[in-house]
């Protein structure tokens, strides 16, 4: 969902000095649920137009847009998908994606130039604004990722979330900037295919920033609170997706978090549909006038995070409500 950004910010932890590294075989979480449970997600997944399906094409009149929805993380399943659509990018146009070459340059650039992003140089720091139980949990969770907790104290809430959200074998830049979008970049400059980003690079970022700091600390209560089953998370987010079941880990993040929160049911749900809107709807809404101006130039391939896809308000939906018609395409 983040694209360039996880990149980014692993970057930036790798400059903290980290050196854990931990085997990232995890379990999957929608596996170990008992058999009603798994068929009761999947049917609310159902419930969204498209919940399954990673690779589609939109037509309309003499339009083509292919769309594949991505996972940002290295894996070698990945290979069989490009090799499905190295053909494709012979003729195609452009390739659209949430941010191409230039962006994520500009974006590491940013964040070295405005260390405030990143950093709370204002106000007190997370010791003081997290209670002392959550602190000592914060920092036993950051020394297990070799970074002391004092170099944490001053961070941005929102972005000690991420960090948390990465399992101790995910802390490595290939891992985090090798996913199915850089690949089908690299396939796409060998072609000498326009590659064009579908945001300004610093869109989360600003989507972040504008965030209330008590809802940044909330992150951060959140990821601490499924932090020990980190590695299991990011094995059952790439097993939903290599199994084309997108919708699912949605829906499976919604039952996790009623789960291990602590909070009221009405308190998290509002907090994920506003999640739902800044980190996706939004930003869906946003594409669609430049997924169209480009295939006014000639066929499309845009390649962006999985979980754009599907729902009511997905990249999908937003597209068949301009008039195209929508068919999935194969994949291995």
């Amino acid at each position: 969902m983040f694209g360039a950004i996880w990149g980014a910010v692993i970057g930036a932890v790798l400059l903290l000095g980290t050196t854990a590294q931990a085997d990232c075989a995890g379990k999957n979480l929608l596996n170990a649920l008992p058999i009603q449970a798994q068929a009761e997600l999947r049917a609310r997944a159902a419930a969204h137009p498209f919940a399954i399906g990673n690779f589609w094409l939109a037509e309309r009149d003499a339009a083509r847009i292919y769309l594949i929805g991505t996972y940002h993380f290295d894996d070698p399943r990945h290979a069989a998908t490009l090799a499905q659509l190295r053909p494709l990018l012979k003729t195609t146009r452009v390739l659209l994606v949430e941010a191409g070459p230039s962006e994520e340059v500009s974006l590491h650039q940013r964040l070295a130039d405005e260390p405030a992003l990143i950093l709370n140089t204002k106000g007190p720091t997370l010791p003081e604004l997290l209670t002392p139980e959550t602190w000592q949990l914060l920092s036993k969770a950051v020394r297990a990722r070799g970074i002391p907790p004092v170099m944490v104290a001053k961070l941005q809430p929102w972005y000690v979330s991420m960090l948390l959200s990465m399992p101790l074998c995910g802390l490595n830049s290939a891992a985090a900037e090798n996913g199915l979008d850089r690949q089908l970049m690299l396939a796409a400059a060998a072609e000498a295919i326009p590659i064009k980003a579908l945001e300004p690079y610093d869109t989360v970022l600003r989507i972040f920033g504008d965030m209330p700091q008590s809802e940044q600390l909330d992150m951060v209560t959140m990821a601490l609170a499924t932090e020990a089953s980190s590695a299991d998370m990011m094995t059952t987010l790439a097993d939903s997706y290599f199994a084309q079941e997108g919708r699912l880990i949605w829906e499976f993040n919604r039952l996790q978090s009623h789960e291990v929160l602590g909070y009221s049911s009405q308190r998290i749900d509002a907090d994920l549909a506003k999640m739902e809107q800044v980190m996706m709807i939004d930003r869906n809404r946003a594409w669609i006038a430049k997924i169209e101006a480009a295939a006014q130039q000639g066929q499309v391939l845009a390649a962006f995070g999985a979980l754009h896809l599907s729902g009511e308000a997905g990249v999908l939906r937003l597209l068949e409500q301009q008039g195209y018609h929508i068919s999935r395409q194969p994949l291995p």
